[in-house]
């Protein structure tokens, strides 16, 4: 008995002859365990599905809006900080609310708001809409273009064109599930803002005071800018086209809305609030940082009025050196290149809910001819507006005056789709959420007033 007890510890064998594991194999096998479990919880994470909400949180900092920004560290310096934290949480309630209602019911937001109210209130949203996009794109492409010019040396006409040509060639002929994946990558242009606060002295005492406290001369042109700050941040066109692109990826899985599939909702519902607050905060956090970078730099050098993205890239070479310039010339483009698409894409997905055209920029152009048309009409629409007698950037304050007026009734129908049973059954918004929803309708009605009076 003890022979054959000794030449099974020599062979290894335990319990019924399984050979045991030598203490190094056992230690390996134990880490590769670990290593697969750790893989498979990351990969489920919702943040490794960032998506709709990222790209919609970076196409925010459109050229337009780093103009608006940039405005307000120049002429206010650090008081307009504050703006910031208060806008993040009212920009992700609402932008969760767009996403969670294409996700839930499988439709976009056009096509929900044209099944649940009176046709007049879609078609004089989705009008408003196309007017001011077009406009707004006018405005982004001119500024793309006047960078490339800087950069190049070439003519901002001909590099205006260029950019356009190469949104219109990605959006028409590349399908979607590929095309997000270039989007997602140019998100990272907007990391090019924090790279310019390493180049220059930033004084971080005053920086957290004015983060948290407000700190500026209330006066006609403060709360301009302060209504300019918003109204670019909260904007129509975004509330869209999330809610479109979260719908482009549930089809890309071959899955129905949850209100009529509900096995995955737990999980993508969960997603949704991570990729949707990730991304307005990545994209609050941007416009901070452009805030900022002009504060410390234009403001203190006595330039104080910015009409241009590219004005402001161009003012920052002398200041902050070529690195500076470099950095902020490359965000312009490569948020130009998200904003436009999506701008246009917002469009199209509108007017084609509306409509009841075939829509998706998952499909093949000539299956959704209408679609690409509105995209391309768009675009071409707004390179045009450079070559008439009307100031790009001039004719963005209109386009600022039109988001104003249809953000807020488009807000309050959000809220009540977002909340409505018989729309999205037992997946209707959070009472936080919604909350947070009605106080960004009313800052953005606020806003919409002054915006008036201070004309």
């Amino acid at each position: 008995m003890q022979r054959a007890r000794r030449r099974a510890d020599r062979l290894g064998t335990i319990d019924g002859g399984r050979p045991k594991l030598p203490a190094k194999r056992g230690a390996i096998a134990s880490l590769s365990d670990l290593f697969q479990s750790g893989r498979a919880q990351l990969k489920d994470h919702p943040l490794v599905r960032l998506g709709p909400g990222l790209i919609t949180g970076v196409a925010d900092d459109d050229p337009s809006g780093i103009a608006t920004y940039s405005q307000a560290g120049a002429q206010f310096g650090t008081g307009m900080l504050w703006t910031m934290p208060v806008a993040f949480p009212l920009m992700a309630a609402i932008q969760s609310m767009c996403g969670r209602i294409g996700r839930v019911t499988g439709r976009g937001l056009a096509a929900n708001i044209k099944a649940e109210f009176p046709p007049i209130v879609l078609k004089g949203v989705v009008i408003l809409l196309l007017i001011a996009n077009t406009i707004n794109i006018g405005a982004d492409v001119a500024a793309m273009g006047e960078v490339g010019e800087l950069v190049t040396g070439r003519d901002a006409h001909a590099m205006a064109v260029v950019f356009v040509v190469t949104t219109l060639l990605l959006q028409v002929f590349v399908p979607y599930h590929r095309y997000v994946f270039f989007l997602k990558w140019l998100t990272l242009s907007l990391l090019a803002y924090a790279g310019v606060l390493f180049t220059v002295h930033v004084p971080w005492g005053q920086v957290l005071r004015d983060t948290v406290w407000p700190r500026m001369p209330f006066t006609a042109d403060s709360a301009a800018v302060v209504v300019g700050v918003f109204g670019t941040t909260i904007s129509p066109y975004l509330f869209f086209w999330q809610a479109s692109e979260e719908v482009e990826d549930m089809l890309g899985q071959g899955r129905a809305g949850l209100a009529s599939d509900p096995s995955a909702a737990t999980k993508e519902l969960r997603r949704i609030q991570w990729d949707t607050w990730s991304g307005m905060f990545y994209s609050d956090i941007t416009a901070y940082f452009i805030i900022l970078a002009t504060a410390v730099t234009l403001h203190v050098a006595g330039i104080t009025n910015i009409e241009t993205a590219a004005q402001a890239a161009s003012a920052l070479r002398p200041l902050a050196g070529n690195f500076a310039f470099g950095l902020f010339a490359i965000g312009i483009v490569g948020v130009g290149l998200i904003g436009v698409p999506v701008l246009a894409g917002s469009s199209a997905y509108a007017l084609s809910e509306a409509m009841g055209w075939n829509e998706g920029l998952e499909k093949e152009a000539r299956d959704a001819r209408a679609f690409y048309g509105v995209i391309a009409f768009s675009v071409i629409a707004g390179l045009l507006i450079q070559y008439s007698p009307f100031s790009p950037m001039k004719a963005l304050f209109w386009s600022a005056v039109i988001n104003g007026v249809v953000a807020v009734p488009l807000m309050a129908v959000i809220i009540l789709l977002a909340s409505k049973r018989s729309v999205m059954g037992p997946y209707v918004s959070g009472r936080v959420t919604v909350l947070l929803g009605w106080i960004a309708t009313v800052v953005m009605g606020l806003a919409a007033i002054l915006m008036f009076v201070l004309r």
